[in-house]
């Protein structure tokens, strides 16, 4: 049987596997950090509760999963992250209630609204210009300054800088992460600066120490290390070599 209220792919980025798939669900939030393996997820919306895969993306805000028939739906891993939760049909139930009782009540009539006085209204009328302009400066500023960062894995080298822990809300025990200095993109050549990632078996192996100076091959994202002011994560490094 297919799903009407389907929206399939016309493209997709499939992933290449299993830890491809897990890397991305961690960046979603779908998954902890500390995730070695995937997990069974369930489709809530249009009244149904179905299990479905992740298989793939189109964008950074659009998962590609697959239902039981084969079919393939678009959402938002935001949305799909929400019907994760077990009182999922509970909340879209008091949220039509709540709608359903404001739309009851009567309008508030016009003549019970306050106006300001014309001294108030024309004292603050001057003064939205000035509480504006910085925040346009400060929004432009912050959009010069960041990276167009390449969507797919690219060859990097980094120095590590320290091995440290996070909260993980998912878990009792916090996360390892490698926080790195000195990032840099190889092709096209671009200093990323500072920059983390899970401390992962794969890098456990290289018994890295700080100082390290190493290439890899990962997919670089704009994503802050909770706590730490460093801005990018590198998903999945492989290939990795010591160059000291």
């Amino acid at each position: 049987m297919a799903y009407a209220f389907a929206i399939e792919p016309s493209t997709y980025n499939a992933f290449e596997n299993e830890e491809a798939q897990i890397d991305q669900c961690k960046e979603w939030g779908l998954l902890s950090e500390k995730a070695v393996k995937t997990k069974a997820f369930f489709y809530k919306g249009n009244g149904m509760n179905i299990a479905c895969s992740i298989i793939g993306l189109v964008d950074h805000i659009t998962a590609v999963i697959q239902f039981d028939n084969k079919q393939l739906h678009c959402i938002h891993p935001s949305f799909l992250k929400e019907m994760q939760a077990a009182n999922y049909g509970q909340k879209l139930a008091a949220a039509a209630d709540e709608a359903a009782d404001q739309e009851s009540e009567p309008a508030e009539p016009e003549t019970a609204k306050e106006e300001a006085p014309p001294a108030a209204a024309a004292e603050a009328k001057p003064e939205k210009p000035q509480t504006d302009k910085p925040a346009k400066e400060k929004t432009k500023k912050e959009k010069t300054q960041k990276l167009q960062l390449p969507e797919e894995k690219v060859k990097m080298t980094a120095i590590v800088k320290e091995f440290t822990t996070v909260p993980n809300h998912f878990s009792d025990t916090d996360d390892e992460v490698v926080i790195y200095e000195a990032v840099c993109i190889e092709e096209p050549a671009v200093e990323v600066g500072a920059a983390w990632s899970s401390h992962s078996a794969t890098l456990k192996k290289q018994e890295l120490e700080v100082g390290d100076k190493i290439t890899f091959e990962g997919k670089i994202v704009a994503k802050k290390l909770t706590k730490n002011p460093v801005p990018y994560k590198i998903n999945n490094p492989a290939k990795i070599q010591k160059q000291n």
